[in-house]
């Protein structure tokens, strides 16, 4: 389903989780053209660690940093942007691990 083709079918959460989804997806590519490749392709300059490896450890060090009131979510949604953008570079990771 599109949003494009279904709008009028879509409900309201589903039109909501479109968007999210979009500006999650354009915060990730915009991320990627200015940092480059960096989460999936490291640079590897002092870590050996896998790419899966290194975003598990991101992943880990916000949650830490949630959990000891540093980023608190109900004040700040870049912390919940990170955070799902980091799990969509480890799905992608994890399926390029897969091939």
């Amino acid at each position: 389903m599109t949003t494009d083709d279904s709008n009028s079918a879509m409900t309201g959460t589903q039109i909501e989780i479109a968007c999210v989804c979009d500006d999650i997806k354009e915060l990730l590519l915009y991320k990627n053209q200015q940092y480059g490749d960096s989460a999936l392709n490291p640079s590897r300059i002092f870590s050996k660690a896998s790419a899966v490896e290194q975003l598990l450890v991101r992943i880990d060090d916000k949650l830490n940093r949630i959990k000891k009131g540093a980023g608190l979510v109900a004040t700040d949604e870049d912390v919940i942007q990170d955070l799902i953008g980091y799990l969509v570079l480890l799905k992608i990771g994890l399926n390029k691990e897969k091939k």
